[in-house]
This record gives structure tokens, sequence and C-alpha cells, in this order.
């Protein structure tokens, strides 16, 4: 999908739902992202916002994929690290941990 097709699909996700709590829209889009990019992290992969605001997915090698939504971002994911994502893996869950020490949390 190109960059303007991307910027008129609009976000029509769940996760993506306007709540009271937990701060602004865009508050909580930039946590979310936050957390996702420390997940893509651990298989090279690195998540960046573009113009008009759709996050760019992006590989060691510079094959990237535009991810309209949360749910277009793990199969993405998968297909630019050509492996699976397994938010379960425990050579993830270990690195998050170590992370979460380094920096005070």
């Amino acid at each position: 999908m190109c960059g303007l097709c991307g910027a008129l699909a609009g976000s029509d996700h769940w996760s993506d739902a306007a709540v009271t709590a937990g701060g602004t829209r865009d508050q909580r889009r930039q946590l979310r992202n936050r957390v996702a990019g420390a997940v893509l992290a651990h298989y090279g992969l690195r998540l960046r916002e573009a113009a008009g605001g759709s996050p760019v997915l992006q590989s060691a090698t510079g094959q990237t994929a535009l991810v309209p939504h949360l749910g277009a971002l793990w199969p993405a994911a998968e297909r630019l690290a050509k492996r699976p994502v397994d938010p379960l893996d425990p050579d993830l869950i270990a690195a998050l941990r170590g992370r979460g020490a380094k920096a005070g949390v």
C-alpha cells in the first residue's frame, strides 16, 4: 500500500478506539508504539512514525511496511523479520526484563 492510501485508509482498529481514562488518544498511541517498539527491537525491527501519523515498520536491511493499525503490525513484523514474532518467547521476555532493570523500572 502506498503512503497516501495508508493515510486515507484510517485507523479502524479496536486498539485505536477513544476511551476517557489513561490520557489522550495521542498519548495512548505513543505509549503503545513505545511498547511495541521494545518488542520489535528484539527481532531487529524498528517502528517509526511517517508523515500523517501512520507507523512504518523497518527492518535492519531497510525493508519497510506501512502499518495502518496495530492489527497489521504483527503480520508485517513476521514478514520483515522472516520468523515468528512471539510475545511469549522466553528470550524476548528476558530481554524486556533486562531493559526495564537498566531503565530503573
